[in-house]
This record gives structure tokens, C-alpha cells and sequence, in this order.
């Protein structure tokens, strides 16, 4: 395969500043989405730089076989047109944007606009006033000049859509980010495209490259997300959030991820990694991952609907309807899905689920011609409710190796029922057009009662199933011989959580001594806590069916309250200096914790047995910068300090997580190429470890210091359309691999199981030292097809270094999934998938208990509506 960009490139010409000063406009959207546009266009030859990157991607896509001959130097084109009001006036100074390329310009007196000197491609051109609605166009440039038919904008109430956690979007598909570090967006074409017929974020996120994820369940119901090697248990090493607010249990006192969004009801996943996640504490060190939630419709009325299929009984119905007028905006939500499960019982019963979540949105907002103040509010109300026949309890070794998606007798009582309540309002303001300020308040309520065998004749699950010879009669139980007596104790895990707060981000362009600036200052106090009130009942397994024999009594097994208060602060700017762009930062968080134990035999909590208290301080600075090059290129850099707070009820002797987190990156773009490579380096002073029983310990909660480790990686990502612009489709290829490399740096003796007895040197566990995703597409204008591929390296489960022992590890695999989608008319397309193409059967974890396989061939086929 040969690129040749030699004989004929062109060079990089220098820039030529149409307008000698650079103002730049915040438009505001929603809460913290800010557009800024710059009066002057900055017009730079991208002939070599767009040739050198097709042909380095070119290059290393070794997914599709092409050749590519000698370039000749390529044609050029450009782009006109006006923009007029609702009467058919121009309309002057409204934001005319080229989305591949990260440029703006704004239209004249006369509403028109120009932008010259294109190379050949399909390009998004977006257009968006203060007080007008956004529109897009798709436009193909082919040597010439091409006139775009006139954009009508229109007075409208400005769209909340809460993009917190990404200030502008980010995309794979060009370099225009203006956020200090990595960024990265999935928005709503990527997420309907995906081969996951359960909308599982684990699939999801394997396309962002640094991210860790361990399945469980095969479904994705409660997901294990870390990043940069962070951890990945119930996600609780990262700041986790909705429309950006937390909503983890309880995030400051119990984060574990218990409860998780519903994916398919999100419009966008924004994955923020780097110095500029210090905006999102409490946990600074891997990441910040925002779920955005359906933005209510800009259109006076808008419905949209689906309807899915799939074998086991799989349901799946989304539905949403919801329209805006000049004051007011509404929408509402449903998404529903259910299925009877992968694995066999011997009972015949479920292994399956079913979730109903529903969701709502009101806005009401001032005047949007009112350039001088602008104000709105809108409120969120959404319930969740789940049923799930999950366990804790997998296989032995030889059992997964017979039969991999059995589950044992001993399971058959095992259910999760959870339910979530949320409330969200939200209060934008804007005096003028260089100041905002939105306020959020929230409240979250979960409550959960994971029912699930616990133990069986005193001995743990993971040590019968680790060691199944020294356990016979424990084993033949759980597969459902007779036992003597009540030998199971099945536990009644009934917790429930909630977390309430308020935060104010104030946001504003100054200028001093000739430089802009883009300040923002936030606060956010927040309360959260988690109440335990669990019991184990004692079942008899008689021919193969259990029986309670010895019923608990209501907090008997555990009976405590944990609380956390917190009072956080951060301040960041963005200063300019020409191409460069430096953003330092710090946050300030403080927070209080405290544990209340009551007496097991007390289920009136008359009074406590013991208090403790404890707290924690931190001061987090933060430095990035980015510097522009060539007319689509970047390199950033950056290096803050990571903390993650301990928990209520830890010792004297336990330290928060700390480390400072070093990163560098480059990344090209083009109209429709694009490459990004971040090293990252986490230089922790000490690594915290959980008992819970997802990790297969005792589930008490203690916290368990690590000492110092090194964990460093590689993360990279390409994305590239190989079909010309004359050629009617496209077909896109998108490559994301991650390489994590993670180890202790010192020695010591852990009661909790991951760690043991751990020798400097020794690997951390449950990390993939290698992540790779690979898609290959082709779409014409009423259909397309994707192929996706995942693989990922062995996990060993414990700590240690060389190769991986025997019944210590998961086990490599790829996977293949296929899509379609056939669109009928503007109202409907059908579509079908395949995730698992090759019903590949592996070893996805040796936690909770025992070995765990992933989800098996699954085909889905549906249709999907809107007007």
C-alpha cells in the first residue's frame, strides 16, 4: 500500500487574518454549552497537512485493503451564501461555523458570507444566532464554487441541552476542541449505530480510547468503569454524572455505581479526561463521564418512537414526545426493555430482567430577542424501576468449561428490585452577552434490596468455587443436592441512598492587557448518605429447590447510616495567547463524614452503639495547554493533582487517594480524517481499596491502603472516510486502542483479596493491558451497514507480575457485531443487529464469586419512528 504526497503536495501557507482583532462571542445554548465565535477567519492551506494525514491513516488502517497512488495537487473550492430572518431580511453577524475544520465566520450587512479556498469533501456548515435557533447544512465541495441554498433562522427559546461536562463539543471527526486535555463525545448517531442490542455502556465505551471496563452480567446493569487504570469496580473511581450532576447512590459516601442511567434514553456520552477534569470532582484522578439525557425538542412538536425484538423474550420500547413554543418547552420519556435471560436455571426460572424508566422536562424562558438579559429554567423529573434476576454466584472452572451459561440451583432466590426517583432545576442567566450563571439544584433518592446468596455451610462463595475439591458437599449443594439444614443464607442487602445539593458555575469574558479570557467559578454543596438495614434468611435445598427454614429479622445482619457533607470550589481561565492556550485551575474540596452504628438487635435504632467521624481537605491544581497548528492540528499537555476521598467510618490510619496525573497529546484533522495519540502517566502517593462484595470480599465497606504505584498508558484513535466526495456513500473506519500498564510500587500485606500479599513490582488487577475497537461502515442517503470489532487482553484478577497462573485471570477474546439500518421514508427505518457474530464463549471476571461468562450471540431487529 503506497500514499505518495511528495513530488506534488503543496506546502502549509501561512495565515492570512481577514479582520486585524479576533472578538470572541459566547453563545450560550444550555447550562455551560458555549459556542465562541470569532469575528475574523483565519484562512490557512490545509493541502500538505490534510495529504500527510490521509496518507499516515491510510497507512495504518490495515482493517481495509487500498492502494493509493501519486496525488496531484488538488482542486480548490468555496462556499457562499446568506443567512436571512423569518420576513426574508438578512441577517448580519450571525455565526456561520465549518464543524471539520474548527472555523467561523460571521455574514455581512447583506446576511451573506464566504469561505474560501476548500479542499474536495463533504462538509457540516452551522449556523446560530444569541436569540436564533441552530441550524445545519451538509454541503460537497468539488473544485469549485459552490452556492448554498439561503438559511432561514428564526426567533426561538435557546435549547437546553446539558452539555456540562463538554463545554463545546468534541468530535473524533475534526480538531476543534478548546478543552485542556482529552475529550472525547459519542453523540446520538454513534449511539443508534452501536451493535448492542441492551444498550450496554461497557459496549459503548470501548470506543473511547483510556477507558477500562470489566463486564459482569452481560447487560451492562451495573457497569465497572474506571480510566487511565483508575479501577473499574461499580465505577467508583470515577466522578459519574447526568446532565452534570452526580448520580451515583450516594458519591460522596457510598459512589459504588448500584444504580446506573439508562443509556438508550441518552442523546450524547461525553468521556473527559486530563487537567480540566478538576471541574468535576469529587474524584479527580481517572475521569469524568456525563451522561446527557433527550434535550427538549426546539420544534413546535416533535414525537419520535422504537420498538425492538430479540431472542429470550427481549423487549425493548422507546418512546418520546415534546415541542417548544417562543416561552415554553416540554418533553416526555419512556424507555422500557425486558428480557428472560442467557443462562439456565435448573429450576426453569429467570435469569433475565426488566427496567421502566420515565422521564420529564419542563422550560420556561424569558424573551430570547432580549440581547441585553436572558433568563430560563427548566425542570426534570425522572423514576426508574428495576426487577432483576442477577447473582453473585458463578461457576467453578470445569462447570464453565461444560456448560458456560448455566447458573447453579443454589442462585434460584437471587433477585435485585430497585427503584430511582430524581429532580433536577436549573436556572440560566445572562447579563449581557459576557457574563451567565446557572444554578442547579437536585435532589436523588435510590433504594435497593439485592436479595442473593451470600454463603453456603459458613464458607464464602469465592472460596468454595476457587477451590471446589476442598469443598465437595458445599459445591454439590449449590449445583442442588440435599442439604441437611438451612445451609444457604441468603442475604437481604436492603439499602437506601440519597444525595442532594445545589451548584453555581458563573462564567465570563474579560480582557486585560490585550488578552481574552474565559473565567469560570463554580461552587457546589452537597449532602448524601447511604442507611444499611439488612437480614439473611436461612434456605434447605431439598431435591433440588430451596426452602426458607430460618427467616432474619429486619437488621439483624448489618444496621448503620453513613453521611458525607461536602463543600467544593473550583476557578479555571482559559487565556489566549494567540495559538497557545493555557487554562490553570484549582478546586477545593472539604468534606465531613460520619458513620452511625446501631445495636443488630435494635431495629428501632433507640440509640447508637458508636459514632465516628472523620474528614478530609484537598487542594487540587491544575495546569493545561494547547497550542494550534497547521490549519487543523493540536498538541495539548497537562498536569493536575487526582484525589478521591475515603469513605465514613475509615481508621486513623487510612489516607485518601492522591496522586498527580501527568498527559501529552497530538491531534490532526481534515474534513474527513481525523488522528489523536495522548500519553498519560498517574504517579499515585496511595491506591485505595473497598470491601464490598462485588469484589468478592466480605461487603463491610473497609477501606484498605495501597501504598504508592505507577500507572501509565497510551491511548489512540483514528477515524477516516475512504470513499471520495463524488462517490454518493461513505465509508467510515474508526479505530480506538488503549495500552495500560499498571504497578505497585510497594510492599505490604492487604487483608483485602484483590491485593494479598503484594511485592513492589507486582501488577495491579482487573486492568486490560490491551483494548482495541475497530468499525467499518458504508452508508448511502436511506441506509447503512457497520461491522464492529472488539478484543481485549487477559485480566489477571489478583495482584502479581509475570504470566498470568491458571484460574488467576480472565481470558482474551474478540468479538464481532454487524448492524443495518434501512430507512423507508423520513418517518421510519428498520434496522437489525448481531452482537457476538461468532458466539465466542470466555471469561469475563472471577468476581463476585466464581467465573463469569460474557454475553453470548444476540440478535436484535426492530423500527424505529419520528415526525
Amino acid at each position: 500500500m503506497q500514499f505518495d504526497c511528495t513530488s506534488d503536495s503543496p506546502s502549509i501557507h501561512s495565515g492570512e487574518l481577514v479582520e486585524n482583532e479576533s472578538q470572541l462571542i459566547r453563545i450560550v445554548i444550555d447550562t455551560g454549552l458555549q459556542l465562541d465565535v470569532p469575528t475574523g477567519w483565519t484562512q490557512a492551506s490545509r493541502r500538505s497537512h490534510h495529504c500527510g494525514i490521509r496518507g499516515l491513516l491510510l497507512a495504518s488502517l490495515l482493517l481495509v485493503p487500498v492502494g493509493v497512488g501519486a496525488q496531484q495537487r488538488p482542486p480548490r473550492g468555496s462556499l457562499d451564501g446568506r443567512v436571512l430572518d423569518e420576513r426574508g431580511e438578512p441577517l448580519a453577524g450571525v455565526r456561520v461555523e465549518l464543524v471539520e475544520l474548527g472555523l467561523a465566520t460571521r455574514t455581512d450587512e447583506g446576511g451573506a458570507y464566504r469561505i474560501p479556498d476548500l479542499l474536495d469533501g463533504r462538509y457540516t456548515l452551522r449556523f446560530g444566532g444569541l436569540d436564533r435557533g441552530v441550524t445545519e447544512r451538509y454541503v460537497s465541495v468539488e473544485g469549485g464554487a459552490v452556492t448554498v441554498p439561503a438559511v432561514r433562522l428564526v426567533i426561538v427559546a435557546l435549547p437546553l441541552e446539558p452539555l456540562q461536562v463538554i463545554e463545546q463539543r468534541t468530535r473524533l471527526a475534526g480538531v476543534r476542541a478548546r478543552v485542556p486535555g482529552s475529550a472525547q463525545v459519542l453523540d446520538a448517531e454513534q449511539l443508534e449505530a452501536a451493535v448492542t442490542p441492551y444498550d450496554d455502556i461497557h459496549q459503548l465505551l470501548r470506543r473511547v480510547p483510556g477507558v477500562n471496563v470489566q463486564e459482569e452480567d452481560g447487560y451492562g446493569l451495573r457497569p465497572n468503569i474506571g480510566m487511565r487504570g483508575s479501577g473499574s469496580e461499580r465505577s467508583s473511581k470515577i466522578t459519574l454524572m447526568e446532565d452534570g450532576v452526580l448520580i451515583a447512590p450516594a458519591p460522596y459516601s457510598a459512589p459504588s455505581a448500584y444504580y446506573f442511567p439508562v443509556v438508550g434514553r441518552m442523546q450524547a456520552i461525553e468521556v473527559r479526561k486530563g487537567s480540566s477534569q478538576i471541574k468535576y470532582g469529587p474524584r479527580t484522578i481517572g475521569g469524568a463521564l456525563n451522561l446527557v439525557s433527550s434535550s427538549i425538542p426546539t420544534e413546535s412538536f416533535r414525537w419520535a418512537g422504537e420498538v425492538m425484538g430479540g431472542p429470550d423474550a427481549t423487549r425493548r420500547v422507546h418512546a418520546r414526545i415534546g415541542g417548544s413554543s417562543d416561552r415554553l418547552g416540554w418533553l416526555a420519556e419512556t424507555y422500557q426493555i425486558a428480557t428472560d435471560g442467557f443462562k439456565q436455571l435448573p429450576t426453569g426460572g429467570s435469569s433475565g430482567f426488566g427496567v421502566q424508566d420515565y422521564l420529564a422536562k419542563v422550560r420556561w424562558n424569558s424573551d430570547p430577542a432580549a440581547a441585553d438579559f436572558y433568563q430560563q429554567v427548566e425542570v426534570k423529573l425522572g423514576y426508574y424501576d428495576e426487577r432483576s434476576n442477577e447473582t453473585y454466584l458463578g461457576l467453578t472452572e470445569s462447570d464453565f468449561r461444560a456448560s458456560p451459561l448455566e447458573r447453579y440451583a443454589a442462585s434460584q432466590q437471587d433477585v435485585m428490585n430497585a427503584d430511582h426517583r430524581q429532580l433536577q432545576v436549573r436556572h440560566f442567566l445572562r447579563a449581557g452577552r459576557d457574563v451567565d450563571l446557572t444554578t442547579t439544584a437536585y435532589r436523588n433518592e435510590f433504594s435497593r434490596n439485592w436479595y442473593k446468596l451470600q454463603s453456603v455451610r459458613g464458607s464464602t462463595l469465592a472460596d468454595v468455587l476457587d477451590a471446589p475439591d476442598a469443598f465437595a458437599q458445599e459445591i454439590g449443594i449449590l449445583r442442588g443436592s440435599d442439604s441437611p439444614d438451612a445451609d444457604l443464607r441468603v442475604r437481604a442487602n436492603n439499602r437506601d441512598y440519597y444525595a442532594e445539593g445545589i451548584q453555581s458555575v458563573l462564567a465570563a469574558r474579560i480582557q486585560t492587557f490585550g488578552l481574552n479570557h474565559e473565567l469560570e467559578i463554580g461552587a457546589r454543596y452537597h449532602r448524601d448518605a447511604e442507611d444499611r438495614f439488612q437480614h439473611e434468611d436461612g434456605f434447605r435445598m431439598a431435591s433440588g429447590t430451596m426452602s426458607l427454614e430460618e427467616p432474619g429479622e429486619p437488621g439483624s445482619q448489618s444496621n448503620r447510616i453513613g453521611e458525607a457533607r461536602a463543600w467544593a470550589f473550583y476557578i479555571e481561565d482559559r487565556v489566549e495567547f494567540g495559538r497557545l492556550a493555557l487554562t490553570p485551575g484549582a478546586r477545593l474540596e472539604t468534606v465531613d463524614f460520619r458513620r452511625i452504628d446501631y445495636s443488630t438487635d435494635d431495629p428501632g435504632r433507640a440509640a447508637p452503639v458508636r459514632v465516628r467521624t472523620n474528614g478530609v481537605t484537598a487542594l487540587l491544581p491544575g495546569v493545561g495547554a494547547t497550542l494550534g497548528f497547521g490549519s487543523d492540528g493540536r498538541v495539548f499537555a497537562g498536569v493536575h493533582r487526582g484525589f478521591g476521598p475515603p469513605g465514613p467510618g475509615a481508621d486513623d490510619d487510612t489516607v485518601p487517594e492522591e496522586s498527580v496525573n501527568y498527559e501529552i497529546g497530538i491531534g490532526l484533522g481534515a474534513a474527513d480524517a481525523a488522528a489523536q495519540l495522548v500519553g498519560f502517566y498517574n504517579d499515585y502517593d496511595n491506591v485505595l481499596g473497598t470491601a464490598t462484595l462485588a469484589s468478592g470480599t466480605d461487603g463491610t465497606g473497609q477501606l484498605f491502603n495501597g501504598g504508592a504505584a505507577d500507572i501509565w498508558g497510551l491511548e489512540a484513535s483514528a477515524s477516516l472516510d475512504l470513499a471520495p466526495a463524488s462517490a454518493g456513500v461513505r465509508l467510515p473506519v474508526l479505530l480506538a486502542y488503549t495500552f495500560t500498564h499498571a504497578r505497585f510500587r510497594t510492599s505490604f500485606e492487604s487483608e483485602f483479596d484483590a491485593w494479598g500479599a503484594v511485592q513492589a513490582g507486582d501488577e495491579m488487577p482487573y486492568l486490560s493491558r490491551h483494548q482495541l475497537f475497530g468499525s467499518i461502515g458504508a452508508a448511502g442517503e436511506s441506509w447503512r451497514l457497520g461491522i464492529e470489532v472488539t478484543a481485549a487482553s487477559a485480566m489477571r484478577t489478583s495482584a502479581g507480575r509475570g504470566v498470568i497462573p491458571d484460574g488467576s485471570g480472565t481470558e482474551a477474546h474478540a468479538t464481532l457485531g454487524v448492524k443495518g439500518e434501512y430507512r423507508m421514508a423520513k418517518w421510519g427505518a428498520l434496522f437489525a443487529g448481531v452482537q457476538n457474530l461468532t458466539d465466542a464463549r470466555f471469561i469475563v471476571a472471577r468476581r463476585p464469586a466464581g467465573t463469569r461468562p460474557g454475553l453470548p450471540r444476540t440478535i436484535e431487529a426492530g423500527i424505529r419512528l419520528e415526525h
